[in-house]
């Protein structure tokens, strides 16, 4: 029997810090409809690459986080993010042979999936409806999929994420 020694996961717990940090990062009114969901996109790399160290707690934890700072009904991303993470984890497999833009296609439904979970919570909460421009974040996540894919690859090479 062999003992594995995992390493990497301050590097782990930086990539879903600068998430965050991009998350709340002030934009223009114009941008402000355009930023990608960056939580659900670091959640879904890791989930897809490291199953057994990233999986539903930790989306429920960053989605705890993601509650607390962006100031959302307490529960509303760790609810949708834990879901996308339990997906991510049941198929990692699957999706890490599709070739690239299956990839962003499978992230854009995953990122969809979590704003209809968080635009349920909102309308049970009686909160408005949002306008079509709601939706432009997961299309915005789908066409960097492959540029976020690289980066965080590459990190997780340079500095031996295991």
């Amino acid at each position: 029997m062999t003992l594995t020694r995992h390493h990497g996961g301050l590097i782990i717990l930086l990539s879903f810090a600068a998430a965050m940090l991009l998350t709340i990062i002030p934009l223009p009114d114009s941008l402000r409809t355009l930023r990608p969901d960056w939580m659900a996109l670091t959640l879904i790399f890791w989930c897809l690459v490291l199953p057994y160290r990233v999986s539903v707690g930790s989306g429920f934890l960053a989605g705890l986080l993601l509650d607390v700072l962006s100031g959302t009904l307490l529960g509303e991303h760790a609810l949708s993010l834990s879901i996308i993470a339990y997906l991510c984890v049941r198929l990692h497999q699957r999706i890490r042979v599709y070739p690239m833009w299956q990839q962003a296609l499978t992230v854009m439904v995953f990122l969809v999936l979590h704003q209809l979970l968080t635009l349920w919570i909102d309308s049970v909460i009686g909160r408005p409806m949002p306008s079509l421009g709601y939706w432009l974040p997961s299309l915005v996540g789908a066409a960097l999929w492959p540029f976020v894919f690289q980066l965080l690859t590459s990190l997780r090479i340079n500095f031996s994420v295991q």
